[in-house]
């Protein structure tokens, strides 16, 4: 642990901001890197109270922490990826560019799993078999794993370096003991599963690829193209994902996956024609946004 002189740390926050502001990054940011090395508050960066501290603790040195913000600035860098840390749900989970950056609006796909269960008209039981389809970080499994204390849930990932990722992730929050990781691509490693799963949630690759590379420089030059590219039209995995469920689905089983903004009518269509799902609902996310399509097995 470092520690950096309040008046230091205040000179060094002004000038992040004006650069942040000059390079269309959000000023924001700045506080939230602060947040996450040291130990000041929003309320005392907000109101500059900081600066008239003596030593102020810090995970990095006032020279590293320039040279991270340097990396944000010229290459485009996601601050979170710059200390390997998001916050998601109740979490803080830790992330790299091996996997995708969790996003705050896919927050809303555990609770609406929660209540999906509530909803079926099977009854089905919530603590059996949950399925989390390319966990990246893991943060819908874990999402999954604390809110079904007693259920077991399995996640699956076609890359070992996320893997290992979400498996670290597991550890730090002691809920390794919940989850079971497997390296393959989506089903393949979950045979034994047939006819067994409650649920499958999955925030699948939904981008077209002649789009990836109109994504914000953040994305397309540090986040895993894997997690991203869609196919020609977006829907080769979500297309994929309707058609392969139902044989791993109990009767009633939920299938809900995230997708992109206007592609809701596309995976309906796909739903309904298939004939094995009812009740299918396309849900927003916190922004009011189409961003989840939910279904339920025949």
């Amino acid at each position: 642990m470092d520690s950096i002189s309040g008046r230091e740390l205040y000179y060094w926050y002004q000038r992040a901001k004006q650069y942040a502001i000059a390079n269309n990054i959000e000023p924001k940011e700045v506080d939230w890197l602060l947040q996450t090395i040291t130990d000041l508050s929003s309320l005392s960066l907000r109101i500059g109270s900081f600066q008239n501290q003596a030593q102020i603790n810090s995970k990095k040195s006032l020279s590293e922490l320039n040279l991270l913000w340097q990396q944000r600035l010229q290459n485009r860098l996601p601050v979170q990826y710059l200390v390997e840390t998001v916050f998601w749900r109740r979490f803080q989970l830790k992330v790299t560019p091996a996997v995708l950056i969790p996003r705050p609006e896919t927050e809303l796909i555990v609770d609406i799993a929660q209540e999906a269960i509530k909803n079926s008209i099977f009854g089905i039981e919530q603590n059996c078999h949950w399925v989390d389809l390319g966990t990246g970080s893991g943060a819908i499994a874990l999402g999954l794993a604390d809110s079904f204390p007693q259920a077991k849930i399995h996640a699956v990932d076609c890359s070992p370096e996320a893997l290992k990722i979400a498996r670290e992730n597991a550890i730090n929050l002691q809920l390794e003991n919940h989850i079971y990781f497997y390296h393959g691509n989506w089903w393949d490693r979950l045979e034994f599963l047939r006819g067994k799963v409650t649920g499958m949630i999955s925030n699948p690759p939904y981008i077209p690829t002649s789009d990836l590379e109109k994504l914000q420089p953040e994305v397309f030059q540090h986040e895993p193209h894997l997690a991203l590219d869609g196919g020609v039209d977006g829907l080769d995995y979500i297309r994929y994902l309707a058609k392969s469920a139902p044989q791993y689905l109990v009767s009633g089983g939920v299938w809900l996956v995230e997708m992109a903004i206007d592609q809701s009518d596309k995976v309906v269509e796909l739903l309904d024609r298939q004939e094995e799902y009812y009740d299918i609902k396309v849900l927003p996310d916190l922004n009011g946004i189409d961003r989840f399509v939910l279904a339920y097995k025949s």
